[in-house]
């Protein structure tokens, strides 16, 4: 499964304006109101307005608003306001044309540059032919039956084969940010950048906006049903925003149909990280309240129209307009709302659209849709500053059912599904100009100048570097990058007051080689510790790597069942009362080389020498004995050992040398075999290791989402016991999700184990059922972890009685569980964990087996 990360990530890639429908023709002449509109520097023609029903004066959203020949035009918003912008007119009048109402067409006066249009549409007297309904049943309720039941007819992913071009086009705007209010701001060079409001569009019916981000996509798409597989070849992207080239062409990959795509046909449609129940599903029926609004006949087909809404508010469903083909039972049309107070964080609003055009006699397939949403940090502290992402998708030249669509897919030459061309970010305007399926508007074409215009101004370039080091942590200045400076300064319980100068390189020097290193300097310890690093890139697609590293340094190192060690250091965490620090001093020296295929394994083979040197409390190395006998000043290991990793389909982003994942819909395992060199390199000890971890999420519409990780191993050999498995303890009341809450460091040890962690996220849960307390969007989950180990008598004799308590479960387990709220103010959340087994001793505190853990969680 797509991780939250890569959620978070793919959030900025949605948009919207609904469209579409048709009737019969009639005309009416209606007059131009030369009314006053907010101003604009934009000097064109600006045609704006509302399209209300004549019948009762309500608002028709959705509504297409063109020019009578179809060159340009727009749609109606959620209150059936319109603009228009165009630096000439094509026509001499506008065509407005929805299901249920009589076209009309509207006289554009060429001598007003800013009319405004009040248009009135007379409801349609043309209706379909009697259907019968069979008595005891809703006749919106029978016909969303049938519209179920003929799913795998209509479902175009049910064709054997399909192909066509993808128009992708994403923009991002700001909303309720004066030119005021960045002058006022105190950061330097601000004030410079003003030009940028002259692109502010303050007619907006919707809220005045400033356009900030335009990408642009074209790629070609295969699809095959068996075995099912697909593949997009991305043509061409536009991404002036970005500058890292390697991450303009990461980017580029996910900005196609695959990562992008709704399909109303299926059961759930996923929507910010949530599964929304569709209103097609096979389920929607226990979810959804329908009612047949309209029966019209359009272009020769029948169409019913229907209206649903959610049957309980807070449940993951949608609002919106359904319209079907009758007879063929098919999805023509489809505008669908999140409602209010549905349970999706930072989303104030929410929608998307999808059309529908006859390819054949009977199969529909979309040929546009729309996503928009509406983002907000905060209810109510930022009330007013807030963002609308809008991504528009058309689809031409549809072929299905052609044996040279599956020779594409299934060709050897193409292994990956997202194949980025060379020249996809290099292509110039006179490409897009050619391949664009829509014109771009003029507030679209006033994105890139404003782009272009800000990569000349020096306080623009100023602000860039500014929010580079403030977000990565470093400085660039030719080949050299200083920092992180958040690494600069440290405090722990061993060093006191640390202090540490970072240094690496960057691609103007080497492009595929990476040096890096640190020295730090401890007070409290008086002792100086440092690394040094070399990364090599052989190939980055699929991935090949040599890695060098020397450190000399604290070892703060836990080695969690799900996740790459990493430093645990949790400086603002707040330490269990009684719960000593314990740290490990390490003299680490390994060569790392890593090898990928493209069908998802990889293989990890690293040799590495690690010298030990324990600080109280834990015991000291002298409590082990060399090969003469003699009291050990260190422990010594040095290990060649073998990661083989499956991650199907895993999704990475990828900067100049590392990369980021954003995890894999598919489970993921970890296997790892490794072997102790005695002898080599002053190593004392000869052993053999095996574990493996299996991880997944599965989602499991309605009931939210189940995280679950199996783990298990065994050690071969008399070892000490920083060489043995060390259970993951947390000792902060900052919750930890891969470690055991209710254990600390070094409380348990073992030679044999297996375990597993689950946790269950039910989203709102019973709160969403309690009045007054759903409003507070309060969220639910429950915890359970694991594990039985054991501890040989030889390892027994070795370790215990040393100075130290440690522990072996003795084939026991070990088990806590725990449940909480989370998503409390969008952010904070609260664990309840007890301790079930085993009991804590009897000169351990009583709160051994019951915990409070705070933490902070972002999520949609």
């Amino acid at each position: 499964m797509m991780r939250k990360q890569g959620c978070l990530l793919l959030l900025f890639i949605l948009i919207a304006a609904p469209l579409n429908a048709q009737v019969n023709d009639s005309l009416k002449k209606e007059q131009a109101i030369s009314e006053p509109v907010r101003k604009t520097n934009y000097r064109g023609y600006e045609l704006s307005g509302k399209v209300t029903d004549a019948e009762d004066g309500q608002p028709i959203p959705f509504a297409p608003v063109f020019f009578k020949n179809g060159t340009n035009g727009t749609t109606t918003d959620a209150d059936g306001n319109f603009l228009i912008q165009t630096e000439r007119l094509p026509d001499d009048s506008l065509k407005i044309q929805v299901i249920g109402y009589d076209v009309k067409t509207v006289r554009v006066d060429r001598n007003n540059r800013k009319a405004v249009y009040n248009i009135q549409l007379t409801r349609s007297a043309t209706y379909l032919e009697e259907v019968v309904i069979k008595p005891g049943e809703d006749p919106a309720i029978t016909l969303m039956r049938e519209v179920i039941r003929r799913k795998p007819q209509n479902n175009p992913d049910k064709l054997d084969n399909y192909r066509y071009e993808a128009y992708n086009k994403i923009q991002i705007d700001l909303l309720n940010f004066k030119r005021k209010t960045l002058e006022r701001l105190p950061v330097p060079y601000l004030k410079q950048l003003g030009f940028v409001f002259d692109n502010m569009d303050t007619t907006s019916y919707y809220k005045p906006y400033l356009p900030l981000y335009l990408t642009e996509a074209l790629s070609d798409y295969y699809y095959q049903k068996e075995p099912k597989k697909n593949k997009e070849f991305i043509k061409a992207t536009q991404l002036k925003v970005l500058s890292n080239k390697n991450m303009m062409n990461s980017v580029s990959q996910y900005l196609g149909r695959i990562y992008l795509a709704i399909n109303p046909y299926d059961n759930y449609v996923p929507f910010f990280d949530k599964e929304f129940v569709s209103p097609a599903g096979n389920t929607a029926l226990t979810f959804y309240k329908y009612k047949i609004i309209d029966t019209v006949k359009q272009d020769g087909y029948n169409i019913i129209t229907l209206h649903f809404t959610p049957q309980r508010k807070g449940e993951n469903c949608f609002e919106g307009t359904l319209k079907i083909v009758d007879s063929v039972y098919a999805i023509q049309y489809i505008a669908a709302d999140m409602p209010s107070g549905t349970q999706v964080n930072w989303v104030k609003k929410s929608s998307f659209y999808k059309e529908y055009t006859p390819l054949g006699d009977s199969l529909w397939f979309c040929t546009k849709e729309n996503i928009t949403a509406e983002l907000e940090l905060s209810d109510e502290v930022v009330r007013t500053l807030g963002f609308i992402v809008r991504k528009t998708t058309s689809y031409k030249d549809i072929v299905a059912n052609k044996d040279s669509i599956s020779n594409i897919v299934n060709s050897k030459e193409f292994k990956r599904d997202v194949v980025v061309a060379d020249s996809a970010t290099t292509t110039g305007e006179d490409f897009w100009s050619a391949n664009r399926h829509e014109e771009l508007s003029v507030q679209e074409k006033g994105i890139y100048q404003m782009y272009d215009s800000l990569e000349k101004n020096r306080a623009f370039k100023n602000l860039k570097t500014l929010a580079k080091i403030l977000s990565t942590g470093g400085y660039k200045f030719g080949p050299i990058e200083l920092g992180p400076y958040w690494n600069a300064y440290s405090y722990n319980q061993v060093e006191g007051n640390r202090f540490q100068f970072s240094m690496g390189t960057t691609p103007k020097l080497f492009k595929d080689i990476y040096l890096n290193g640190y020295v730090a300097y401890g007070v409290g310890d008086n002792r100086f510790k440092y690394n040094a690093s070399a990364f090599v890139l052989f190939d980055r697609t699929p991935r090949r790597y040599f890695n060098f590293s020397y450190t000399r340094d604290i070892d703060y190192t836990v080695n969690y069942y799900d996740k790459v060690a990493i430093n645990n250091i949790i400086s603002v965490g707040i330490r269990k009362k009684g719960v000593p620090p314990k740290f490990i001093f390490a003299d680490d020296v390994r060569f790392e080389l890593y090898n990928e295929s493209v069908t998802g394994f990889s293989q990890l083979l690293t040799f590495y020498r690690k010298i030990y040197d324990p600080y109280d409390p834990l015991p000291s190395s002298a409590i082990f004995r060399d090969a003469s006998g003699a009291p050990s000043s260190t422990v010594t290991a040095s290990e060649v050992n073998l990661k083989i990793r499956f991650a199907y389909k895993e999704k990475f982003l990828n900067g100049n040398y590392y990369r980021f994942s954003l995890g894999s819909k598919y489970p993921i395992v970890d296997m790892r075999l490794a072997l102790g060199l005695k002898n080599v390199f002053g190593s004392d000890y000869d052993y053999q290791r095996l574990t493996m971890t299996i991880s997944d999420n599965w989602r499991i519409p309605p009931f939210g989402q189940l995280y679950v990780n199996l783990f298990g191993g065994k050690y071969f050999g008399t070892l000490p016991y920083p060489l043995l498995e060390q259970h993951p303890g947390n000792e902060f009341y900052y919750y930890n999700k891969y470690s055991f809450n209710m254990m600390t460091q070094y409380e348990f040890i073992s030679d044999m184990f297996a375990g597993a962690n689950l946790e269950h996220s039910l989203g709102g849960g019973f709160f969403k059922y309690i009045p007054l307390i759903k409003k507070l969007r309060f969220r639910q989950f429950w915890t359970a972890k694991g594990v039985i180990g054991t501890l040989s008598d030889a390892n027994k004799a070795y370790n215990f009685d040393k100075g130290f308590t440690f522990r072996s479960l003795d084939g026991k387990p070990y088990v806590e569980v725990g449940t909480g709220i989370e998503n409390i103010l969008k952010v904070f959340r609260v664990d309840f964990v007890w301790r079930l087994t085993p009991q804590s001793l009897p000169n351990e505190a009583a709160n051994r087996n019951f915990g409070i853990f705070g933490s902070m969680k972002l999520s949609f």
